[in-house]
């Protein structure tokens, strides 16, 4: 087997980023068992529809995050647009001002990390730059 070079590690901020879109898959996940587990007989259908979209996009955010982690550019999508959602989902429940706080926080953090100089240039390709030059 060919020796093949191991890719520098991710970013700081993109390893964070990626570590919080698999938490948000994770919660979705758990949402989609909360709500097997509570199906009301006589909205069976609603319920299981809405438990198989949270655990699609569940298991669609763990694999967006372990491809941010790995710095595949695709992941990069899936994971900007969840935090536009997830900032509006923060806004529709401020009456719940922790819930909504860290929803938002979270929300901001990834945003940040996957925008940041350094995650961009990893996930586009480009080696770091060299601080001593």
């Amino acid at each position: 087997m060919p020796d093949t070079p191991n890719p520098p590690p991710a970013p700081p901020p993109l390893t964070v980023a990626a570590s919080l879109v698999a938490v948000q898959g994770m919660v979705l996940l758990a949402l989609a068992v909360v709500e097997i587990a509570d199906v009301d007989p006589d909205r069976r259908a609603m319920g299981l529809s809405t438990a198989a979209f949270f655990a699609a996009y569940g298991a669609l955010l763990l694999v967006a995050g372990w491809g941010l982690w790995r710095r595949t550019t695709w992941s990069r999508g899936p994971a900007l647009i969840t935090q536009l959602i997830w900032l509006g989902l923060a806004w529709n429940i401020r009456e719940h001002a922790v819930a909504a706080v860290t929803v938002a926080v979270v929300a901001l953090v990834v945003l940040a990390g996957v925008v940041h100089p350094d995650s961009i240039r990893a996930l586009s390709g480009e080696e770091p730059e060299d601080p001593g030059e």
